[in-house]
């Protein structure tokens, strides 16, 4: 069975693809992004198969 590995990323609006290509970088896949708690903000949901 695969096992996971998630992070949840909080997303700055000028450096959103920077964030993402660096968590892809470290083999993390996006699996969803929603508004932060404050509704300001986005947070990305990632994931990654565990060793």
């Amino acid at each position: 069975m695969t096992k996971w590995e998630y992070a949840t990323v909080p997303l700055i609006v000028h450096a959103t693809k920077q964030i993402l290509d660096q968590w892809g970088e470290d083999g993390f896949e996006l699996v969803q992004v929603v508004p932060g708690p404050a509704g300001e903000n986005l947070v990305a949901y990632m994931k990654r198969e565990k060793d």
